[in-house]
């Protein structure tokens, strides 16, 4: 039997709420600039994720528009 969770799974977004309201005043500088790092990093897979699904809606809409033109 597998292990269950003992409480309710996180909401979606919720680790990024909690990530702002973190207080920063117990990091270091070399620890804010490579949590910077990690939060260009996030951002960027984000971005890509992003351009991805409105690459598969406009191929999606393209085709769609040629069928129905």
């Amino acid at each position: 039997m597998m292990d269950e969770p003992l409480g309710p799974r996180p909401g979606r977004g919720d680790a990024l709420v909690a990530l702002g309201r973190e207080d920063l005043e117990i990091y270091g500088v070399s620890e804010l600039e490579e949590r910077i790092e990690v939060l260009r990093a996030e951002i960027a897979r984000s971005q890509a994720q992003i351009d991805k699904k409105q690459a598969g809606k406009s191929a999606a809409d393209a085709f769609f528009n040629f069928k129905n033109g």
